[in-house]
């Protein structure tokens, strides 16, 4: 997988944040008081369970904004496929700064972990159609980039980011301005050269109105099966086609196979289990 790194710039803010307020007014008393300041220590990221890694580097810079002499050797790096028992990474050092940067460094490991494995276990069940998976911004508030980048590394694709990097026109939008034509209008007087516009239907009759004002892409929302491969060869090819709402792993392969596009999950964000990822000490 060629899955690229997020610069740290994108997420020192937020481990910074976490650490701030896990020590609190007075830093880790527990370890200061039970931990001789020079000890040093030997541990290991190992995975409880299987899954897909995500977050590492989150995990790092937690270990090494407490001190920055933490050595961290990964074994197996963000969207690898890990076993039960399996080394992620190995951490060594100061055994202080160790144990008090652990919990927030499995909290962002173990959670976006959890999203690159839930999304990886939907894309194997897509994997022979076309269709790509694709979250949504139904993100924790905070940590969309990350989450973002941990479903890639689980074999996912990205939706928009924000309010401002598509258009997306939803059943609120339509009724407020008073009708199809008239949202799609303004928004197309309002749009950018660059910026792509996406309608929310979910009837056919809806779909073929839509259709005449040449949208980029169509979200075929809560349609049966049927419904959307009649969707699909009403669209033709004349716009991507999306199928959203409430989609899981066991019902992936049946949408995907009537031939939309994209296949859009919420829950890969909001609602992911977490990876079970354990600290577990080695020697001194």
């Amino acid at each position: 997988m060629n899955l690229r790194p997020l610069p740290a710039i994108m997420f020192e803010a937020l481990v910074r944040a976490a650490l701030l307020e896990d020590l609190g007014r007075a830093g880790d008393i527990t370890t200061d008081a039970i931990i001789a300041k020079y000890h040093h220590a030997t541990t290991v990221l190992a995975a409880r369970q299987a899954g897909v890694v995500a977050g590492l580097d989150l995990a790092m810079l937690a270990f090494r904004l407490i001190d920055p002499d933490v050595e961290i050797s990964v074994a197996r790096p963000d969207g690898s496929n890990v076993m039960e028992g399996e080394v992620i990474a190995s951490v060594i050092g100061p055994a202080r700064a160790i144990l008090t940067a652990e919990r927030t460094a499995l909290n962002f490991l173990c959670h976006l972990s959890g999203v690159a494995t839930a999304t990886a276990s939907i894309v194997a069940a897509v994997r022979w159609h076309d269709a790509k998976i694709v979250c949504t911004r139904k993100t924790t508030p905070g940590l969309r980039a990350v989450e973002k980048y941990a479903v890639r590394a689980g074999g996912g694709s990205n939706h928009r980011f924000g309010l401002d990097d598509a258009i997306l026109i939803k059943d609120n939008h339509i009724a407020i301005a008073g009708g199809i034509r008239s949202a799609i209008e303004r928004a197309r007087n309002s749009a950018g050269h660059l910026v792509k516009i996406e309608v929310e239907v979910d009837t056919l009759a809806q779909l073929e109105e839509v259709l005449g004002f040449a949208p980029d892409a169509v979200l075929l929302d809560n349609m049966s099966l049927e419904h959307l491969r009649r969707a699909v060869a009403i669209v033709g090819g004349r716009a991507i086609t999306e199928a959203s709402g409430t989609i899981t792993s066991d019902t992936a392969r049946a949408i995907a196979a009537t031939g939309v596009d994209l296949i859009s999950i919420g829950r890969l964000t909001h609602s992911a289990p977490i990876l079970d990822i354990g600290l577990d000490y080695r020697s001194s």
